[in-house]
Protein backbone atom coordinates (compact mmCIF):
# COMPACT_ATOMS: atom_id res chain seq x y z
CA UNK A 1 0.00 0.00 0.00
CA UNK A 2 1.29 3.59 -0.73
CA UNK A 3 1.85 6.06 1.90
CA UNK A 4 -0.26 8.75 2.17
CA UNK A 5 3.05 10.82 3.12
CA UNK A 6 4.25 10.78 -0.61
CA UNK A 7 1.62 13.33 -1.25
CA UNK A 8 2.94 15.94 1.21
CA UNK A 9 6.63 15.55 0.41
CA UNK A 10 5.44 16.62 -3.07
CA UNK A 11 3.47 19.59 -2.22
CA UNK A 12 4.02 22.96 -1.08
CA UNK A 13 1.66 25.46 0.08
CA UNK A 14 2.00 29.23 0.50
CA UNK A 15 -0.19 32.25 1.69
CA UNK A 16 0.35 34.94 -1.55
CA UNK A 17 1.00 35.23 -5.08
CA UNK A 18 4.47 36.48 -4.43
CA UNK A 19 5.87 33.66 -2.72
CA UNK A 20 4.04 31.38 -5.07
CA UNK A 21 6.12 33.02 -8.28
CA UNK A 22 9.47 33.39 -6.24
CA UNK A 23 9.49 30.09 -4.16
CA UNK A 24 11.70 27.98 -6.53
CA UNK A 25 11.04 24.13 -6.47
CA UNK A 26 13.76 21.88 -5.30
CA UNK A 27 14.40 18.41 -3.70
CA UNK A 28 10.89 16.43 -3.76
CA UNK A 29 8.56 19.68 -4.40
CA UNK A 30 7.27 19.95 -8.01
CA UNK A 31 3.90 21.42 -7.04
CA UNK A 32 2.99 24.94 -5.16
CA UNK A 33 -0.83 25.74 -3.73
CA UNK A 34 -1.62 29.34 -2.95
CA UNK A 35 -4.29 28.08 -0.78
CA UNK A 36 -7.24 30.31 -1.31
CA UNK A 37 -10.89 30.27 -0.16
CA UNK A 38 -12.13 32.31 -2.71
CA UNK A 39 -15.54 34.72 -2.44
CA UNK A 40 -18.24 35.35 -4.99
CA UNK A 41 -20.42 33.55 -7.52
CA UNK A 42 -18.05 32.43 -10.25
CA UNK A 43 -21.30 29.90 -11.20
CA UNK A 44 -23.34 32.98 -12.56
CA UNK A 45 -20.03 34.04 -14.53
CA UNK A 46 -20.26 30.46 -15.83
CA UNK A 47 -24.00 31.12 -16.90
CA UNK A 48 -24.01 33.93 -18.41
CA UNK A 49 -21.22 33.09 -20.29
CA UNK A 50 -22.49 29.74 -21.59
CA UNK A 51 -20.44 29.37 -24.95
CA UNK A 52 -21.20 26.97 -27.85
CA UNK A 53 -17.76 25.82 -27.80
CA UNK A 54 -16.66 22.89 -26.31
CA UNK A 55 -13.62 25.07 -24.92
CA UNK A 56 -14.18 28.65 -25.32
CA UNK A 57 -11.59 31.28 -24.46
CA UNK A 58 -12.97 34.06 -22.14
CA UNK A 59 -11.36 37.48 -22.63
CA UNK A 60 -11.42 39.97 -19.58
CA UNK A 61 -13.23 42.56 -21.95
CA UNK A 62 -15.87 40.20 -22.64
CA UNK A 63 -15.93 39.57 -18.56
CA UNK A 64 -16.31 43.27 -18.58
CA UNK A 65 -19.70 43.27 -20.16
CA UNK A 66 -20.62 40.87 -18.28
CA UNK A 67 -24.53 42.19 -15.98
CA UNK A 68 -23.56 40.32 -12.55
CA UNK A 69 -25.25 40.34 -8.92
CA UNK A 70 -22.98 41.48 -6.17
CA UNK A 71 -21.59 38.09 -5.86
CA UNK A 72 -20.94 37.98 -9.63
CA UNK A 73 -19.26 41.22 -9.26
CA UNK A 74 -16.72 39.96 -6.55
CA UNK A 75 -16.01 36.83 -8.61
CA UNK A 76 -15.28 38.97 -11.44
CA UNK A 77 -12.89 40.87 -9.66
CA UNK A 78 -11.02 37.85 -8.60
CA UNK A 79 -10.60 36.29 -11.96
CA UNK A 80 -9.67 39.95 -13.50
CA UNK A 81 -7.23 40.31 -10.57
CA UNK A 82 -6.01 36.70 -11.17
CA UNK A 83 -5.26 37.30 -14.65
CA UNK A 84 -3.09 40.70 -14.34
CA UNK A 85 -1.32 38.89 -11.37
CA UNK A 86 0.30 36.64 -13.88
CA UNK A 87 0.51 38.44 -16.66
CA UNK A 88 2.58 40.84 -14.75
CA UNK A 89 4.61 38.17 -13.51
CA UNK A 90 5.41 37.43 -17.57
CA UNK A 91 2.69 34.43 -17.92
CA UNK A 92 0.13 34.64 -20.78
CA UNK A 93 -2.61 33.24 -18.86
CA UNK A 94 -5.56 32.07 -20.74
CA UNK A 95 -9.27 31.59 -19.04
CA UNK A 96 -11.50 28.95 -20.34
CA UNK A 97 -15.17 27.65 -20.05
CA UNK A 98 -15.00 23.93 -20.83
CA UNK A 99 -17.78 21.31 -21.66
CA UNK A 100 -15.17 18.95 -22.24
CA UNK A 101 -11.95 18.38 -23.89
CA UNK A 102 -11.98 16.01 -26.99
CA UNK A 103 -10.68 12.62 -26.57
CA UNK A 104 -8.01 10.79 -28.57
CA UNK A 105 -8.77 7.56 -30.17
CA UNK A 106 -5.79 7.54 -32.68
CA UNK A 107 -3.88 5.23 -30.71
CA UNK A 108 -6.57 2.66 -28.59
CA UNK A 109 -4.00 1.59 -26.33
CA UNK A 110 -2.71 4.91 -26.10
CA UNK A 111 -4.73 7.76 -25.79
CA UNK A 112 -2.32 11.16 -25.65
CA UNK A 113 -5.47 13.25 -24.64
CA UNK A 114 -5.13 15.65 -21.32
CA UNK A 115 -7.56 13.26 -18.97
CA UNK A 116 -4.30 11.16 -18.60
CA UNK A 117 -1.81 11.68 -16.41
CA UNK A 118 0.88 13.51 -18.52
CA UNK A 119 3.55 16.37 -18.06
CA UNK A 120 4.26 19.34 -19.65
CA UNK A 121 7.31 20.07 -21.79
CA UNK A 122 9.22 23.17 -22.89
CA UNK A 123 12.55 24.00 -24.23
CA UNK A 124 12.92 27.09 -21.79
CA UNK A 125 12.49 27.69 -18.29
CA UNK A 126 8.85 27.99 -17.16
CA UNK A 127 6.09 26.30 -15.17
CA UNK A 128 2.62 25.64 -15.22
CA UNK A 129 0.08 27.74 -13.60
CA UNK A 130 -3.65 26.52 -13.43
CA UNK A 131 -6.66 27.58 -10.84
CA UNK A 132 -10.27 25.80 -11.39
CA UNK A 133 -13.25 28.49 -10.54
CA UNK A 134 -16.10 26.27 -11.17
CA UNK A 135 -16.14 22.55 -11.71
CA UNK A 136 -14.29 19.64 -11.44
CA UNK A 137 -10.78 20.59 -10.52
CA UNK A 138 -7.71 18.65 -12.10
CA UNK A 139 -5.84 15.79 -10.29
CA UNK A 140 -1.90 15.00 -9.76
CA UNK A 141 -0.35 12.38 -8.86
CA UNK A 142 3.08 11.51 -6.55
CA UNK A 143 5.80 10.73 -9.42
CA UNK A 144 6.28 7.85 -7.27
CA UNK A 145 2.88 6.55 -7.90
CA UNK A 146 3.20 6.35 -11.48
CA UNK A 147 4.68 4.66 -14.22
CA UNK A 148 5.68 6.28 -17.46
CA UNK A 149 3.51 4.74 -20.34
CA UNK A 150 6.64 4.17 -22.53
CA UNK A 151 8.43 1.80 -20.69
CA UNK A 152 5.41 -0.59 -19.82
CA UNK A 153 6.70 -3.45 -21.72
CA UNK A 154 2.91 -4.32 -23.21
CA UNK A 155 2.50 -0.80 -24.49
CA UNK A 156 6.05 -0.59 -25.23
CA UNK A 157 5.64 -3.57 -27.72
CA UNK A 158 2.47 -2.05 -29.32
CA UNK A 159 4.03 1.35 -29.83
CA UNK A 160 7.06 -0.72 -31.84
CA UNK A 161 4.27 -2.19 -33.93
CA UNK A 162 3.37 1.27 -34.67
CA UNK A 163 6.49 2.37 -35.42
CA UNK A 164 7.20 -0.38 -37.86
CA UNK A 165 10.95 0.38 -38.12
CA UNK A 166 13.84 -0.84 -36.22
CA UNK A 167 15.09 0.48 -33.47
CA UNK A 168 16.80 3.39 -34.73
CA UNK A 169 15.00 6.71 -34.24
CA UNK A 170 12.35 5.10 -31.99
CA UNK A 171 13.39 7.32 -28.73
CA UNK A 172 12.91 10.43 -31.13
CA UNK A 173 9.32 9.14 -32.50
CA UNK A 174 8.37 8.58 -28.92
CA UNK A 175 9.18 12.23 -28.56
CA UNK A 176 8.12 13.74 -31.52
CA UNK A 177 4.51 12.22 -30.55
CA UNK A 178 4.28 12.96 -27.01
CA UNK A 179 3.90 9.44 -25.86
CA UNK A 180 7.19 10.00 -23.66
CA UNK A 181 5.06 12.85 -22.25
CA UNK A 182 2.28 10.62 -20.29
CA UNK A 183 2.08 8.01 -17.28
CA UNK A 184 0.07 5.09 -15.47
CA UNK A 185 -1.27 5.37 -12.09
CA UNK A 186 -0.17 2.32 -10.22
CA UNK A 187 -2.30 0.19 -8.58
CA UNK A 188 -3.64 1.82 -5.17
CA UNK A 189 -2.71 5.12 -6.12
CA UNK A 190 -3.72 8.42 -4.71
CA UNK A 191 -4.14 10.89 -6.64
CA UNK A 192 -4.60 14.40 -5.20
CA UNK A 193 -7.21 16.89 -6.73
CA UNK A 194 -6.18 20.39 -6.83
CA UNK A 195 -9.75 21.78 -5.79
CA UNK A 196 -11.48 24.62 -6.31
CA UNK A 197 -10.35 28.31 -5.85
CA UNK A 198 -6.94 27.30 -5.09
CA UNK A 199 -4.06 28.54 -7.59
CA UNK A 200 -1.02 26.28 -8.49
CA UNK A 201 2.83 26.01 -10.09
CA UNK A 202 3.57 22.98 -11.71
CA UNK A 203 6.83 21.26 -12.18
CA UNK A 204 7.58 21.37 -16.27
CA UNK A 205 9.99 19.07 -18.22
CA UNK A 206 12.43 21.56 -19.45
CA UNK A 207 16.74 21.65 -19.51
CA UNK A 208 16.86 23.93 -16.13
CA UNK A 209 14.60 22.09 -13.78
CA UNK A 210 16.05 20.62 -10.63
CA UNK A 211 13.05 18.55 -9.93
CA UNK A 212 11.04 15.75 -12.05
CA UNK A 213 7.55 17.09 -13.53
CA UNK A 214 4.36 17.15 -11.90
CA UNK A 215 2.15 14.26 -13.19
CA UNK A 216 -1.41 15.74 -13.76
CA UNK A 217 -4.76 15.63 -15.72
CA UNK A 218 -7.94 17.05 -16.33
CA UNK A 219 -11.08 15.79 -14.28
CA UNK A 220 -13.86 13.65 -15.57
CA UNK A 221 -16.14 16.64 -16.13
CA UNK A 222 -19.82 16.34 -14.70
CA UNK A 223 -22.16 15.93 -17.00
CA UNK A 224 -23.67 19.24 -17.53
CA UNK A 225 -21.53 21.28 -15.31
CA UNK A 226 -19.13 23.63 -16.98
CA UNK A 227 -15.41 24.22 -16.03
CA UNK A 228 -14.36 27.43 -15.37
CA UNK A 229 -10.52 27.21 -15.56
CA UNK A 230 -7.40 29.46 -15.43
CA UNK A 231 -3.85 27.81 -17.48
CA UNK A 232 -0.77 29.03 -18.67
Amino acid sequence: MLSPSATVNQIHRVTHFQELVSTPFGGNINAMCWTRTLQGNFAEIVSKLNPSENIATIEAEELHTLELSLQGQLAREILLNDLKLLTAHGASPILNVIKYYDRDDSYPFFPTDVYSFHVDRSPIATDTFLCTYHGEPSEILPNTQGTQKVLIPEIRKELKKLYGANDEGFESFLTEYFFDLHYQALPNSQPISLGVGHLWKLAVDHPESPVLPCLHRAPNETSGQLRLLLIC
